[in-house]
């Protein structure tokens, strides 16, 4: 149920929470330009109004998102660091210090659920709207279009693990009903586990080949045992875990759509290329940033291992529901070649060209500037390795990442306009000072 607002009056001789911190730090200000009626807007949909327990204000969840990517925090971290932080509670709409968590780290896993990617997309939408100005005359002109791994907090796979995994997830679902299987097995892949681990050395590759396929053995035998025992009104509960590992047994070495992890089925294998990492496991993200301003206006993920070309229109379609307009061009490398134009978009593509024109000469250059944004989304706000659950976590990660970088640049700004104020005063009164010394010397002398 969604809780009322309750409006309280002043709390104490000191005054509320605002006039006890420093008007001028960052948190501050951001608190008081995002519009937060717009979350509570739209998200109030996904409460009732009537039934169910009074949940946590909108406010509050939504601010402890764009915490948790902005100092680059997990859930239990932000919600900790919350109870000891009086900018924190005050971004969060607190009127006092309240020395105590907002929410249990979970409650943040739900509300994600309940947003769903529309939430996350209306968060991003908004990191855009603080960044845009009124001087912003060539915002939209030129976008810069990269795509990235966004990869998955898995385990590096291999066939050895999963058929273990297997064997040990047999083991526990035979434990919790109670079953009975014809054998473990238990001391048996505990023997040819440690017989695999001299794979490396030169009397043990052939050992070791015949130990990976005993296990292979070993796991497909307690499946289909486990699948025999199982009562029929709760096979339906493990029918999902039952497929996917059987796929995993059946899978080849050249085969397509391979699954690649038991609790993470959708995550695809991308060859990087690079003898330091040559393959990444995880999604692909597409990343959109305007070349004038610096201000990310679209991140999208792909599960499939779509060619680059094939996520333009959908990267554009959503910078058109961002910002409400379409960019004129669109510079991107040699990887998404195959388009030149979509809809009135011109996609520009590097080339050999005798006759460049300079603003397109520009384009390509400032299109390199994307590579940095696409390193500080991944090692600092979140995006190097993607913690929130399947296909929906991919999809709100990268917007959550975006949306991060975005409001702290705002932050920098915010920073640096201070600054620059600070110098202007004391260059000023370095130059008064200087004028009247150089006026009494004169009167002097």
């Amino acid at each position: 149920m969604l809780k009322p607002t309750i409006k309280s009056p002043q709390l104490g001789v000191f005054g509320s929470l605002a006039d006890q911190l420093d008007q001028k730090h960052p948190l501050f200000l951001l608190a008081n330009n995002i519009d937060w009626a717009v979350f509570e807007n739209t998200f109030k949909v996904h409460y009732s109004s009537k039934m169910g327990a009074p949940s946590k204000p909108i406010r509050l969840m939504v601010s402890l998102l764009i915490l948790k990517y902005l100092r680059n925090l997990s859930d239990e971290n932000v919600v900790e660091q919350w109870s000891e932080n009086c900018y924190y509670q005050y971004f969060s709409g607190m009127q006092i210090f309240t020395p105590a968590i907002p929410c249990v780290p979970t409650e943040l896993v739900a509300f994600r659920q309940r947003i769903g990617e529309s939430g996350a997309e209306l968060i991003l939408k908004e990191s855009i709207r603080i960044n845009r100005t009124k001087d912003d005359d060539d915002f939209g002109n030129a976008v810069s279009l990269d795509s990235t791994v966004q990869e998955k907090n898995i385990t590096y796979p291999t066939d050895d693990k999963n058929y273990k995994k297997i064997i040990k997830k047999c083991w526990k679902i035979a434990d919790e009903e109670k079953i009975d299987l014809r054998q473990s097995y238990s001391r048996t892949v505990k023997k040819l586990s440690f017989q695999q681990r001299f794979k490396k050395h030169k009397n043990g590759v052939k050992e070791a080949r015949k130990a990976g396929k005993k296990i292979k053995v070993i796991a497909g035998r307690l499946m289909r045992d486990l699948a025999r025992k199982l009562p029929l009104e709760r096979i339906g509960i493990y029918l999902p875990y039952l497929n996917t590992a059987q796929k995993i047994l059946s899978q080849k070495r050249g085969d397509s759509h391979k699954i690649y992890s038991l609790h993470e089925p959708d995550v695809k294998c991308y060859a990087k290329g690079k003898e330091h990492k040559k393959f990444e496991f995880g999604s692909k993200a597409s990343i959109m940033l305007d070349q004038s301003s610096g201000i990310i206006v679209g991140a999208l993920n792909f599960t499939e291992s779509l060619h680059d070309s094939k996520t333009i229109p959908e990267a554009l379609d959503q910078y058109q529901r961002l910002t409400g307009e379409q960019p004129k061009e669109v510079f991107v490398d040699r990887g998404y070649r195959g388009k030149g134009e979509h809809n009135s978009t011109k996609i520009n593509i590097p080339k050999p060209e005798k006759n460049i024109s300079k603003q397109k000469r520009k384009g390509h250059i400032k299109r390199a500037g994307i590579e940095p944004v696409i390193g500080h989304l991944k090692h600092s706000y979140r995006l190097n390795k993607n913690f929130l659950k399947g296909i929906l976590g991919d999809n709100m990660n990268v917007m959550f990442a975006a949306a991060a970088m975005n409001f702290k640049r705002r932050i920098i700004l915010w920073r640096t306009e201070a600054i620059l104020r600070w110098v202007l005063l004391f260059k000023y009164f370095q130059e008064v000072y200087w004028n009247i010394y150089t006026l009494f010397c004169q009167v002097t002398f």
